[in-house]
């Protein structure tokens, strides 16, 4: 057994805070162990924790298309959130929660050494490129940290709910793809 699927085992029989009596399923991820994008949201929700797959639904098929837009697929990216479990009624992570799960996302990050981080949304982006993340003024800019460059886009979700925010995140994504293309060895672009 690799040691990715032992941290996939070990996330699976995790029972470190509450979420994991109230959700259906771990929701530990989806994608190439081995991709150098990481992209990274909050939680699950009510779709994710149902099927097991982060970013299933409305959202999750913007996020497809947003991909598609960029040459990208999930096969040649990884996706998950900073918290494994859905919180009940889609509620924010509690402290502790987060807490309880912030060693399972820092080995994803130690095992893929991924070069480049996206952060879904605020929330993500306010946990792991730094607390006082404004999404509306710093979306779309990378930050290095440690050498692994991060960016943040707008949550597909929010771009659901104001798709006025939509141009900046196609310019935001072809940002993304240009980095992809510069420093990425082995992340295909392919355009179907």
């Amino acid at each position: 057994m690799t040691a990715w699927e032992e941290l996939r085992e070990s996330c699976l029989k995790c029972e470190a805070c509450g979420l994991r009596r109230t959700c259906t399923q771990v929701v530990f991820g989806v994608g190439d162990p081995n991709a150098e994008v990481l992209f990274i949201g909050e939680a699950p929700g009510a779709n994710e924790d149902q099927q097991g797959e982060p970013f299933v639904g409305r959202a999750g098929k913007l996020l497809d298309d947003m991909l598609a837009m960029i040459g990208l697929h999930r096969k040649n990216i990884y996706i998950t959130n900073s918290v494994k479990c859905r919180p009940p009624e889609n509620r924010d992570p509690l402290g502790e929660e987060k807490d309880a799960c912030r060693a399972y996302l820092r080995a994803q990050v130690r095992l893929m050494k991924p070069k480049i981080i996206v952060c879904l949304g605020r929330i993500s982006a306010m946990e792991l490129i730094k607390p006082d993340f404004k999404i509306s003024q710093e979306h779309g800019q990378f930050f290095d940290r440690n050498g692994t460059l991060m960016m943040a886009l707008y949550h597909p979700a929010a771009l659901l709910r104001d798709p006025h925010k939509k141009p900046e995140t196609f310019e935001d994504l072809k940002r993304l793809q240009e980095k992809i293309m510069e420093i990425c060895d082995h992340t295909p672009i392919v355009f179907e």
